[in-house]
């Protein structure tokens, strides 16, 4: 494995933590935002990553995959199907004939245990790239 493919990787999961973070972000913008019937209502987004398997063309002619690596991506960004929130409010502008507003399914305390859990794994990443740079910088000084 060259150190190249160490910043693909790193790299590529942080690209994937950051788009997490920008899901938990709006989640939590939207976690009060109201609507006046469930098709209009947010719903809370989630990412689904994948793992991808890059082979070289040599590789796939050889039987070994030592220069195969994986890489992190964002499939897509699903809503979730949980249940909304109804209120009975008749007096908001949003309530509808029967009174009831709908608000999203958001989970703060989740949103933020996924917000915790996406800063690490980036911060992760970072550390990852700061030991490998720090590897590359000691094998240059070992001809001195």
């Amino acid at each position: 494995m060259s150190m190249n493919t160490i910043y693909d990787i790193a790299g590529s999961a942080m690209t994937a933590q950051s788009q997490r973070l920008n899901t938990v972000a709006s989640n939590l913008a939207n976690a009060e935002t109201p609507g006046s019937t469930p098709e209009t209502t947010y719903r809370a987004r989630k990412p689904v990553f994948a793992a991808v398997l890059e082979q070289t063309q040599q590789d796939l002619m050889d039987s070994t995959a030592l220069n195969s690596a994986y890489s992190v991506e964002v499939k897509e960004i699903v809503e979730s199907e949980a249940a909304l929130e109804v209120r009975y409010q008749p007096d908001h502008p949003m309530a509808n004939e029967q009174g009831n507003v709908y608000y999203p399914n958001v989970n703060v305390v989740e949103e933020m245990t996924e917000m915790m859990s996406a800063s690490r794994n980036y911060q992760t990443n970072i550390e990852l790239l700061s030991s490998a740079n720090a590897m590359q910088q000691r094998l240059l000084t070992l001809g001195r």
